[in-house]
C-alpha cells in the first residue's frame, strides 16, 4: 500500500508538471522496464530506428558508440529538432523514459518545451480558428531522422491528429504541432498551411516555455509526450553518450 501511495505521488507530480526527474539512480535494463510499465503498456522499438535491446523488445539505446564498426545504438550525434515522440503514428506515446548511463562533457542536453503554455498563450482569435483542426505528422527515418527535410519518402509513415489535444488525465488542452515531424494543417491551402505551421512552431519554441536540461550520469527522466515536446543540443562526436530509453503507449488523441 505504501508503495502505491508513493507510485500515485509521482504520477500525480508527472501530470501537475509534464517531466520529472530521479537524480542519481543506478538502474539495470530490468528495473528500468519495471517502473516504465507502471505507466502503462509499453511499446515496441520500432525496426526502422535500430537500437533495440536483445533482451526487452520496448529497450532502445540512444548512443553514437560502435562496437565492432556498428552502431549499437539509433540517433547518434548532432542537434534534434523539437518534436512529440511517435506523433507520426495514430497511437503516439504518451510517456518517455530516458535513462543517463554515458555523457559527453558539455552538449548533447535535451530542452523541453510546455505545450499547455504554448497553447494557452496564443491569441483567443487563433486558438477558435485551430481549436478543431487536424495537422498530418509524417516522420521520414532514412532522410530526416533530426532534422526537418523538405523531400519526404511516399512511404514514411504519417498520422493526423489534433492541432491541440485534450491530455486524458488532467483535462487540458496542448498545442500538438512540432517542426521535425507536422507536415500541414488538413483543409487549408498549401500556403496558408505553411505560414501557419511556422506561425506556431515559433510560438512552441518560446525560451519562455522551455526547461533545458544538463544530463549527469545516473539521471531517469520521465517526459509527458501529449503536453511536451523536447529538443538535443549538439555536442562533440567524438565524445560517446550512451542513453536508455522505453516509452509507455498512448490513446489516439482526441
Amino acid at each position: 500500500m505504501l508503495f502505491r501511495s508513493k507510485f500515485r505521488a509521482i504520477e500525480q507530480a508527472w501530470f501537475d508538471h509534464g517531466i520529472i526527474l530521479f537524480r542519481d539512480q543506478q538502474l539495470s535494463e530490468d528495473q528500468q522496464v519495471d517502473f516504465a510499465r507502471r505507466f502503462g503498456e509499453l511499446g515496441k522499438v520500432l525496426h526502422q530506428h535500430g537500437g533495440g535491446s536483445a533482451h526487452h523488445p520496448c529497450v532502445m539505446f540512444i548512443s553514437n558508440i560502435r562496437e565492432n564498426g556498428q552502431l549499437i545504438g539509433a540517433l547518434p550525434d548532432g542537434e534534434m529538432m523539437f518534436h512529440s515522440d511517435q506523433c507520426y503514428m495514430q497511437r503516439p506515446s504518451a510517456a518517455a523514459m530516458l535513462y543517463g548511463i554515458e555523457l559527453p562533457s558539455r552538449g548533447g542536453n535535451t530542452i523541453f518545451a510546455n505545450m499547455y503554455a504554448a497553447w494557452d498563450s496564443l491569441p483567443q482569435s487563433l486558438r477558435q480558428q485551430l481549436e478543431h483542426s487536424r495537422a498530418v505528422n509524417v516522420y521520414d527515418y532514412d532522410n530526416a531522422a533530426t532534422q526537418r527535410s523538405e523531400s519526404v519518402r511516399a512511404d514514411a509513415p504519417r498520422a493526423s491528429h489534433p492541432v491541440a489535444r485534450t491530455h486524458p488525465a488532467t483535462g487540458r488542452k496542448a498545442l500538438y504541432v512540432n517542426r521535425l515531424m507536422t507536415e500541414s494543417i488538413i483543409g487549408l491551402p498549401s500556403d496558408d498551411s505553411r505560414a501557419v505551421l511556422e506561425q506556431l512552431f515559433a510560438h512552441a519554441e518560446n525560451p519562455a516555455f522551455q526547461y533545458e536540461h544538463i544530463w549527469r550520469k545516473g539521471d531517469l527522466m520521465l517526459w509527458d509526450n501529449r503536453c511536451t515536446q523536447h529538443a538535443r543540443t549538439d555536442f562533440d562526436a567524438s565524445e560517446r553518450r550512451l542513453l536508455r530509453r522505453c516509452v509507455v503507449l498512448g490513446e489516439i488523441p482526441q
